[in-house]
């Protein structure tokens, strides 16, 4: 980028591949997914949002209200980028991918992605990673995205490794699920290596 200060997430853009699109949220359209995603124990469970099957809480109306709340006021956000990933094919939403903890002196954030059970297993995650990956270095200018992923998912630890993600430490014990104590893994992708590979690691080595 010609001028690295210009690094704004206040624009909502509309991400397009091959099996998918990331675009803003359509709260009406894009509700019962979302829902499903959050009232999913898997998850819970990959994510580290809830703690064991005793967190599991029933969906009421104030749930409903906050859920609402929170997808519905994502486009106002100026530090941050929440956008829906949505099946091309069939246009249903099937997720979300979000790049947060915006760090502007040192052009790093940390991304995060989680689909529905509709929405696993087919690649369609791995393209929505390089997708909001990609614009994060070639649009925003940042030049570290870091994740946090836990042991127990290494399926979706596979899927950033795909995308270019490398390993940089483990959190030892960072999450305790159902009396478990489970490791984090540390990732990251800097962006000298996305301009390396775009995404395709394998491809460039």
């Amino acid at each position: 980028m010609d001028d690295l200060s210009r690094t704004d997430f206040s624009v909502k853009p509309t991400l397009v591949g091959e099996k998918v699109l990331l675009r803003p949220f359509l709260l009406d359209q894009d509700a019962p997914v979302l829902r499903a995603i959050l009232r999913d124990p898997e998850v819970g469970r990959l994510t580290g949002s809830d703690h064991g099957p005793v967190d599991a809480q029933p969906w009421d109306e104030p749930a409903e209200e906050r859920m609402r709340s929170w997808y519905g006021t994502r486009h106002e956000q100026i530090d941050r980028l929440d956008l829906a990933v949505v099946e091309r094919v069939t246009d249903t939403c099937v997720g979300e991918a979000v790049l947060n903890e915006w760090d502007s002196d040192n052009r790093s954030c940390n991304f995060r992605i989680a689909l529905a059970e509709a929405g696993q297993g087919r690649g369609l995650g791995t393209e929505a990673v390089r997708l909001i990956v990609g614009y994060g270095f070639e649009r925003l200018g940042l030049h570290r995205i870091s994740l946090g992923v836990f042991a127990f998912n290494p399926r979706a630890r596979r899927a950033y490794e795909k995308a270019g993600f490398v390993m940089e430490g483990i959190r030892r014990d960072a999450l305790l699920y159902d009396d478990t104590w489970v490791d984090e893994i540390v990732m990251s992708i800097l962006a000298p290596e996305w301009d390396r590979h775009h995404g395709h690691r394998g491809a460039a080595e």
